[in-house]
């Protein structure tokens, strides 16, 4: 296959497949980012000596690592964990479907208070969000990772923090993407089974459940509506087109 080498193929990519993750995730079905720039989903991002020293990162992920900031940076894609409870790349056509699909979650009081700091003085990084609240890192991280799943806060590029490294910052996904329309969330969870069974070839009702969080039962519904299924050993797969 052809590999991913720059920051506009790579958005590309992720607009034709969809949804994918950053880094393979064993029994997760979609593709990842990775797989596309390395040529293979193999786990070789660094070059190590005979004793298996680390000395260098690979130039393969040096392109994934730049490529993941840049993307939510230049608005291509939208970045963070929002499937499969890791770090995942969002193509903005396809956006609007996985927040319907999310509807309005309900947020507890650290995750208010990180809301109300992004409206107020966001992009921030996580240390800045610590200093501002008075939370503790485990606070934060904790609070911040729901607000992703939730499609509530989302990556918006990297910002100096004065340490010589950069730093992820958050934002609200409701200001970097704003939304004029969205579909229903039934709508939305077609768009959603139909574009991963599309890149995976087939699904169960277990690789939804595993992406998206969705009962068993409901997967199962929403694959019905968009593909044919066959019974295989006791279980029920659904194969694309």
């Amino acid at each position: 296959m052809a590999r991913v080498r720059t920051l506009r193929q790579a958005a590309t990519w992720i607009e034709r497949v969809g949804l994918a993750l950053l880094l393979p995730k064993a029994d997760v079905a979609l593709p990842s980012l990775w797989e596309q720039i390395n040529g293979s989903p193999a786990r070789d991002w660094a070059v190590r000596d005979d004793d298996g020293t680390f000395v260098r990162w690979r130039e393969e992920m040096g392109i994934l690592w730049r490529t993941k900031d840049e993307l939510p940076a230049q608005r291509l894609a939208c970045v963070g964990r929002h499937a499969a409870r890791a770090v995942a790349c969002v193509a903005p056509t396809l956006l609007p479907a996985l927040v319907a699909a999310v509807g309005e979650a309900e947020l507890d009081e650290d995750e208010q208070r990180i809301v109300g700091a992004l409206a107020d003085g966001g992009p921030l990084p996580a240390a800045r969000l610590r200093r501002a609240l008075g939370l503790e890192k485990r606070a934060v991280e904790r609070a911040v990772g729901a607000l992703e799943r939730k499609l509530v806060v989302t990556h918006a590029g990297l910002v100096e923090e004065g340490t010589g490294w950069d730093a992820v910052a958050y934002d609200l996904v409701s200001r970097i993407w704003p939304m004029s329309s969205a579909p229903s969330r039934e709508e939305a969870r077609r768009t959603l089974a139909a574009t991963v069974l599309a890149s995976a070839g087939e699904l169960t009702a277990a690789d939804l459940r595993g992406i998206f969080g969705w009962a068993a039962r409901d997967a199962g519904a929403v694959l019905d509506g968009v593909a044919e299924g066959r019974d295989a050993g006791g279980f029920r797969i659904w194969t694309g087109s």
